[in-house]
């Protein structure tokens, strides 16, 4: 499982699992229980590129990120290594 700890959102940790590129398992700790649970059953199963590309720029309120957002970033940095 993967830990990503978030800026300027809610949600102070987002862990996730991939296998294959493809999202395993997402969990927000933190932020708005609902949405969070929404977006990580909404992702769960679809393939890396395509979750970062989707969630990628959304912003909450005046924010300029949001917990997907920062989703799309630490899938970005799993990415990378």
């Amino acid at each position: 499982m993967e830990k990503f700890k978030t800026s300027g959102v809610c949600a102070r940790e987002i862990d996730f699992e991939i296998e294959n590129n493809i999202i395993k398992k997402v969990k927000f700790l933190g932020g708005c229980a609902g949405n969070t649970q929404g977006v990580s059953r909404l992702i769960e199963g679809m393939n890396v590129d395509e979750a970062i590309e989707r969630l990628s720029g959304i912003r909450c309120g005046a924010r300029p990120t949001s917990c997907p957002d920062q989703l799309a970033i630490a899938l970005k940095e799993f990415k990378a290594q």
